[in-house]
């Protein structure tokens, strides 16, 4: 990740951790011990980069171990060294997880319906046509949805 990069070109190996706290004390606007995703979004755009809701959503998925919709430290440290103690397996596992989140019950790919009330359960509020638009920069057969190898490609990019 592009933060991670950053951050470690100045760190000393020892220093990482506190380095790391100090990061994570920075992004945890409200100090409630764990970053939202509107925390990381906003901390990226302090650093000068773009991060996108959907983007900053999928980190904290991601990592986000425990289910609160929130990283806890290890949870960012996680997201901070990227997937390199994630097999391909358990990044793929990972990614479904997140998938399954979007698509509603008794379909197999994500749809503008869905995304939308997943969005709103998130927080986000946003129109079918919006969704159309999130859904097109992604939909690789152009078949108006996004199957689980076309969200797969999203997550990754």
């Amino acid at each position: 990740m592009k933060l991670y990069e950053r951050l470690s070109s100045d760190i000393n190996r020892e220093d990482k951790n506190k380095d790391l706290a100090a990061v994570f004390a920075y992004m945890d606007a409200n100090r409630d011990g764990r970053i939202s995703a509107e925390e990381l979004k906003k901390s990226f755009k302090t650093l000068g980069e773009q991060l996108s809701d959907q983007e900053a959503e999928a980190a904290v998925k991601l990592s986000d171990l425990d289910g609160d919709g929130m990283l806890d430290f290890e949870e960012f440290a996680q997201l901070l060294k990227g997937g390199d103690e994630f097999t391909e397996e358990e990044k793929k596992s990972k990614i479904m997880e997140a998938f399954r989140m979007y698509i509603a019950e008794g379909e197999d790919c994500i749809t503008p319906r869905s995304l939308k009330m997943m969005l709103m359960k998130l927080g986000e509020s946003r129109t079918t046509d919006d969704c159309v638009v999130m859904i097109k920069a992604f939909d690789l057969n152009a078949d108006g949805v996004l199957s689980f190898d076309e969200f797969a490609l999203m997550m990754m990019h």
